[in-house]
């Protein structure tokens, strides 16, 4: 089982992730993102650092899955399609020109080429309200400031990785939109580990 965990900033991947690992006792692997020395740069002027910033995440993740391929049982925090998502985001809110988004996706075409596929991605789906607060909830100083980014990513998120799926011909048995509250309560929980393995069974067909 691989499985893949995505969703907009706040939505609660790594808690998802951590947990899924625990349930099934498999590797967790996490995206760098918090520790990627771009990230201060990005926040701070989008205009000069998205592209680059965007080139540093992108390549930090692809190395992780890459060193990874071989599990046969594993947890991620992020995908590559999580990753052109906010390549997609960054050009239509004007950060990233349309040359600076065309060269990402062309490197993304022949990487994920290299990588096995997951068996499911799911796509963790709350409300903008519920989002908000779970950032505010988490206080990362980095993230303080941000509502017009943040407003905009929540309001295009979801939009733009259905279209990459569609774009990457993604097998629509392949991807789980999944609506989740309160991961910590088991009842919910219970609910989210039926819906996973409901998808994942699936997924194999």
């Amino acid at each position: 089982m691989r499985l893949g965990v995505i969703g907009p900033n706040g939505a609660g991947k790594s808690l998802l992730s951590r947990k899924l690992a625990a349930y099934y006792h498999c590797e967790l692997v996490k995206e760098p993102v918090e520790k990627n020395p771009y990230l201060p740069y990005f926040y701070n002027d989008k205009v000069n650092f998205s592209y680059l910033g965007q080139n540093a995440f992108y390549s930090a993740l692809f190395l992780l899955m890459w060193n990874t391929k071989d599990l046969k049982d594993v947890i991620f925090d992020s995908t590559m399609y999580s990753n052109l998502v906010y390549t997609e985001l960054l050009r239509l809110e004007g950060f990233m020109t349309v040359s600076e988004a065309s060269l990402s996706f062309a490197i993304a075409d022949e990487h994920i080429k290299q990588l096995p596929p997951l068996d499911l991605e799911i796509v963790l789906v709350r409300s903008t309200d519920q989002l908000f607060k779970n950032v505010r909830k988490r206080g990362r100083d980095i993230e303080k400031g941000q509502e017009e980014y943040l407003n905009f990513h929540y309001a295009n998120y979801y939009k733009a990785i259905r279209q990459i799926y569609i774009n990457y011909k993604v097998p629509k048995n392949k991807i789980l939109f999944l609506e989740v509250g309160d991961m910590e309560d088991p009842t919910e929980f219970a609910r989210i580990i039926a819906a996973i393995e409901k998808a994942y069974q699936n997924s194999l067909k």
